[in-house]
């Protein structure tokens, strides 16, 4: 765990804290002096090369060496796209609907990722939306829709709506069970805790940047398990997701024998520059640190609410990161809390607080004591308890 003075360390390498209480890192991360750092170090070679693409590609299979290495995978199964939606929408196009059919999702998902598959159904896909009990999907529920019909069966890791915690490794094993693909969409959670993508069985990995892993938007991660690579041909690509881009071949196709394959364009390298930083420090901060600490914060947070008697989407057992308040007038909250220089986001009726690292016990005890003043803004009266 670690101690108060590291936490305040931390803190005052985000000058974001200096001015505000920063509880949105479900939406942005914080900028920090080491991201910033990153980007000011890419300005600087291309003031001092001008097209220094040798250096610059070199950064790029860095940065996939360093993604691979964070969740446990081989830099051949990480490609490195410029949003989630690309690397979702390659593996789409790669995949046949002729024998299984079957797409199975929950109702958590990103509306990306519903988007994605239902833009499949012209190419056969048949769309079966897993069903909500309240603010839970409960792994029965996945039990009725997977089947030998199932081709690939997407999960959030996090719902960004209310914090629910999907039961992965439930899905993982009722999917392969049948024969089916997973794969996991880690945006809202990656940055806060281990990952290795090999134990957790997985076959597909997406995340991005600009959240946990403290970075840039433009920048995401797609993982694919090293024997489904090359009997995969996406027909989204681009120059970059050939054997050899600087070939310069107009008339043959190529792919690469790696993830590489399911990249397009040229790489974001000013996002890379940035988002190396930020992975950089939390590998120094140590993910197991980061976990325990969000974990006490978002206790205390979810003890806090119910003392308010305040109901919480979030289960009650949340490790975090983001805890989803019921709010009627969440959006108007929002605007309260940002005129004390309060910064988190909302959901329809769900109030989205989220930690990270840099986060304090005494930012949970401040933006509960500002819920206690706007306790009208809830869609029912709280009691408060005598305790």
């Amino acid at each position: 765990m670690l101690s108060d003075s590291e936490i305040l360390a931390i803190r005052s390498r985000f000058p974001i804290f200096a001015n505000k209480l920063y509880l949105n890192s479900c939406s942005q991360g914080a900028l920090s002096d080491t991201v910033e750092e990153g980007m000011r170090e890419y300005i600087a070679s291309w003031h001092a090369h001008g097209s220094p693409w040798d250096i610059w590609v070199a950064q790029y299979e860095a940065a996939r060496a360093q993604f691979a290495a964070f969740i446990g995978a081989t830099s051949d199964e990480v490609a490195i796209v410029p949003y989630a939606s690309a690397g979702i929408n390659s593996i789409a196009s790669a995949l046949s609907f002729a024998e299984r059919k079957k797409v199975v999702l929950g109702e958590f998902e990103f509306p990306t990722m519903g988007h994605i598959w239902l833009a499949q159904q012209k190419r056969g896909a048949q769309i079966q939306f897993v069903p909500a009990t309240g603010d839970r999907i409960r792994v029965e529920e996945y039990e009725k829709g997977i089947d030998r019909k199932t081709l690939i069966v997407p999960v959030t890791g996090v719902c960004f709506m209310n914090g629910f915690r999907s039961p992965v490794a439930d899905v993982v094993r009722l999917a392969h069970e049948h024969g089916s693909l997973v794969m996991l969409d880690d945006y809202q959670d990656c940055g806060t805790r281990p990952i290795n993508v090999h134990t957790s069985n997985l076959d597909f990995y997406v995340t991005g940047t600009l959240k946990y892993l403290l970075g840039p938007p433009g920048l995401a991660f797609l993982y694919v398990r090293q024997e489904l690579i090359e009997t995969l041909e996406p027909t989204i690509t681009g120059w970059f997701a050939q054997a050899n881009p600087f070939a310069f071949d107009v008339k043959h196709l190529e792919l690469a024998p790696s993830a590489r394959r399911f990249e397009a364009g040229s790489p974001p390298v000013t996002n890379i520059y940035a988002a190396m930083r930020g992975i950089s420090l939390l590998q120094e901060i140590g993910f197991d640190n980061v976990a325990a600490h969000i974990a006490k914060l978002a206790r205390a947070l979810l003890d806090g609410a119910a003392k308010l008697g305040l109901r919480a989407k979030t289960p009650h057992d949340s490790v975090g990161p983001l805890v989803v308040l019921h709010c009627a007038k969440a959006a108007a909250l929002v605007e309260k809390l940002a005129e004390n220089n309060v910064v988190c986001s909302s959901r329809h009726d769900g109030l989205r607080i989220s930690f990270h690292v840099y986060n304090t016990v005494a930012d949970v005890d401040a933006v509960l004591g500002m819920l206690q003043q706007n306790l009208e803004l809830f869609a029912e009266t709280p009691v408060l308890h005598a305790d």
